[in-house]
């Protein structure tokens, strides 16, 4: 028999991998696992999102610009130094809301073009909420809000699990997979693959992320590799992972290794096995890279046995308290070219109305400049790309950028209008999650809208 069959016969005694557990490890610590034989809204087909992190705080008032005469005086008048020229900023069709005309910032091209296509939409002051809070309510505290408001650690957290009221080991995207990850015929991989390695967006109770580079999967280092001192790791790690172990905490680390290298083959095995794509990604371009990882490990859905899958990416070094402008010259154009490769490959794989890629961010930044750039803030403005996305629209309210309107919490702090539980519960039910989850999934969101809903509350998402 071959080798590489026997082993993986044998490691398949070990429940899926992640980063390292398993249900094994669930059962084994007593956790209180979700039934994953909860209905679903939609279970046809295969569907993916796509979530990007612009981690330390995209100052998004300036990737979602005002451009009309009033709008834009008010606008500069508050950011001062850090505000676009006017004639700079990219018109869009269909660009109003809330009585404002919308523009993109001009690095961003093929956002711009993509948008007027109507694969991209737009979701104006987005942010963290407990509950609906207004000004008054927030200076007077007469309602809960998010800890840690405009702190980097506790808003890129509670972004991820939507709970921004407390610390929660699992994020929204985990809590999907707990339902829906049985849609999928292969339980040796996560669902949930994360280009980016640990993140508490896609843990759940019952799976975890499963960590790859833009490469593909690592698995053990040097593992099953020929030369001398390989073929000599690799055996003496088969004997160490076929040992029964008494001791309860030495046999967990066997399982999950054994469970982390059979995820690594069969994925290894999928990827390599794909028929390449001609689309073409800039290898300079980092989150390009992740993204051609992605497309490729799109491409093997069938081959790997997945139905659903979430991917989550960090692209960082937004937190500009200095060179604002400069730096969103060439960060912005970045996600804008690499978000236009991986439309292209979706398009080339025939699956742009399957795949849904969002950003999130910790926060947005203040209006006030600080000399020469922007400081923690809350509210800001994100984008959501897909065939399935109601395109060509922003959705959501565009504040007044005037100092001291009635949503600034001070500095041009902006308090959200929407809630990031609005925005979530509108992938979540596109994506396949039934209406009796939504609360298991955005433990707030019955806030935010009434219970019983059946559709997404914002009206992103198409089919």
């Amino acid at each position: 028999m071959d080798k590489n069959i026997s082993r993986r016969a044998f490691m398949g005694q070990a429940s899926c991998a992640a980063i390292g557990s398993s249900s094994f490890l669930n059962s084994l610590l007593n956790l209180n696992l979700i039934n994953a034989t909860a209905s679903y809204r939609n279970t046809t087909g295969y569907k993916a999102l796509v979530c990007i992190l612009l981690a330390g705080g995209n100052d998004s008032y300036n990737m979602l610009a005002p451009k009309g005469t009033s709008e834009y005086n008010e606008y500069a008048t508050i950011r001062s130094g850090l505000a676009l020229e006017q004639d700079d900023i990219l018109p869009l069709v269909n660009p109003f809301n809330n009585g404002k005309e919308l523009g993109l910032h001009p690095s961003m091209s093929e956002v711009q073009s993509l948008y007027d296509q109507g694969e991209i939409a737009f979701l104006a002051n987005v942010g963290t909420l407990v509950e609906p809070t207004d000004l008054n309510q927030y200076e007077n505290q007469l309602v809960t809000l998010p800890k840690g408001l405009f702190s980097h650690s506790d808003q890129i957290q509670q972004w991820q699990t939507s709970i921004p009221q407390s610390k929660s080991p699992t994020g929204w995207g985990g809590r999907i997979a707990d339902v829906l990850s049985s849609l999928n015929t292969n339980q040796n991989v996560s669902m949930n693959i994360s280009l980016s390695g640990v993140n508490v967006f896609q843990v759940g109770s019952s799976v975890f992320p499963f960590s790859i580079t833009p490469n593909g999967s690592i698995g053990i280092n040097g593992y099953g590799m020929p030369a001398p001192f390989n073929v000599a790791r690799t055996e003496g790690i088969d004997s160490l992972l076929n040992q029964h172990y008494n001791n309860i905490f030495q046999g967990l680390y066997g399982e999950t290794v054994k469970s982390a290298q059979m995820s690594h083959e069969d994925f290894s095995d999928a990827i390599d096995n794909i028929v390449p794509l001609t689309t073409t990604f800039n290898q300079a371009n980092s989150l390009s890279r992740n993204l051609e990882m992605v497309a490729k490990t799109i491409s093997a859905r069938d081959l790997l046995g997945f139905s659903r899958q979430t991917f989550f990416i960090t692209f960082g070094g937004w937190d500009h308290h200095d060179e604002v402008l400069e730096n969103q010259l060439v960060m912005l154009a970045t996600v804008s070219e690499a978000l236009n490769e991986f439309y292209n490959a979706l398009i080339e794989l025939g699956l742009t109305n399957e795949v849904t890629t969002f950003s999130i961010s910790d926060f947005g930044r203040t209006l006030s400049s600080n000399g020469n750039g922007s400081d923690h803030a809350w509210g800001g403005n994100h984008l959501i790309m897909g065939g399935a996305v109601n395109g060509n629209q922003i959705y959501g309210t565009y504040p007044d950028l005037y100092e001291g309107n009635p949503q600034d919490v001070g500095r041009g702090r902006l308090l959200p209008t929407t809630s990031a539980d609005e925005y979530f519960a509108d992938l979540a039910l596109w994506f396949g999650a039934d209406p009796s989850d939504l609360d298991m999934i955005l433990p707030n969101i019955y806030n935010f809208v009434s219970p019983g809903i059946t559709t997404g509350p914002i009206g992103i998402m198409g089919v």
